[in-house]
């Protein structure tokens, strides 16, 4: 097995950022209009379809060591603007989802305030923080469903240890608008709807389809490692796959989904003082 090499983490200049961002987010504005492709536009929050294909839900709030908890309470606020854009979208056959496309541009006349954003491995604010949480989401989910996930970007960063964590290392989407997007495409005969909620404590997800589904999908990882860097930090790395099954619990089939590294901010141990195990 071959792993790339990441670099050392170093801060790029603000005028390389700003015209990468500007060139990058106009390709982005291209492709939206005149790539060719059929994006998702219905939105019927009340009008579900009848079967329940998978459904998840992760927690509002999490105390994480060097984040001020008003980061994630105003996450709460951007998370109600965004769901608002996205809950109940009909994906039909042929067409695909585009995250940003139907969310659009997160600022403060939107409504959208100061949450938590990752930036080159550390923490910092910005307008309309927190909502790679509810692209994790709709990633995590969209794994369980014989949807297609066209664009998706990794996380460079490992921030967090495995303290409280559910899903394998690896298993979000990140996002940034608009050049870092989201996009899950219909490559089936059925249509998919796709909901999206806040209760008191989570955020909920679900996703819906007009056929009862055939077959169900168990998400896992493997090749976990933890890597010196030559440069002195670790990198963690692992594949995620998952096992296609019908109802009946017979295996069907056993199939990549993605490999990821990211650069570690954090020493290999957990807080108990215990190496993270490779498994």
């Amino acid at each position: 097995m071959s792993i790339d090499v990441l670099t050392r983490p170093r801060d790029r200049s603000k005028i390389r950022m700003f015209i990468g961002k500007t060139y990058f987010s106009w390709c982005r504005y291209l492709q939206w209009h005149t790539g060719g492709i059929k994006y998702a536009r219905s939105v019927q929050p009340d009008e579900l379809l009848p079967h329940m294909v998978c459904r998840h839900r992760t927690p509002l709030l999490r105390r994480l060591r060097n984040v001020d908890m008003w980061l994630q309470h105003n996450k709460i606020v951007n998370l109600k603007l965004a769901t608002g854009r996205i809950s109940g979208i009909t994906l039909r056959p042929g067409e695909t989802f585009s995250f940003w496309r139907l969310v659009g541009k997160p600022t403060r006349r939107m409504g959208y305030v100061d949450g938590m954003v990752l930036y080159n491995g550390s923490i910092r604010p910005d307008v309309g923080g927190g909502l790679c949480q509810l692209s994790n989401l709709i990633y995590w989910l969209t794994l369980h469903t014989p949807l297609t996930v066209i664009e998706r970007w990794r996380h460079n960063y490992d921030v967090f240890p495995d303290s409280d964590r559910t899903q394998p290392f690896g298993s979000g989407a990140t996002v940034e608008y608009n050049y870092i997007d989201l996009q899950i495409r219909n490559d089936t005969e059925e249509n998919y709807q796709l909901l999206v909620r806040l209760d008191e404590e989570h955020l909920r997800g679900e996703w819906r389809s007009d056929k009862p589904r055939m077959v169900k999908y168990r998400v896992y990882q493997s090749e976990h490692r933890i890597i010196p860097a030559w440069w002195g930090g670790y990198i963690r790395h692992n594949i995620l796959r998952r096992v296609v099954s019908d109802l009946n619990d017979r295996q069907i089939a056993d199939e990549f989904v993605a490999e990821n590294q990211a650069i570690m901010m954090y020493p290999p141990l957990i807080s108990g003082g215990e190496s993270i195990p490779a498994k």
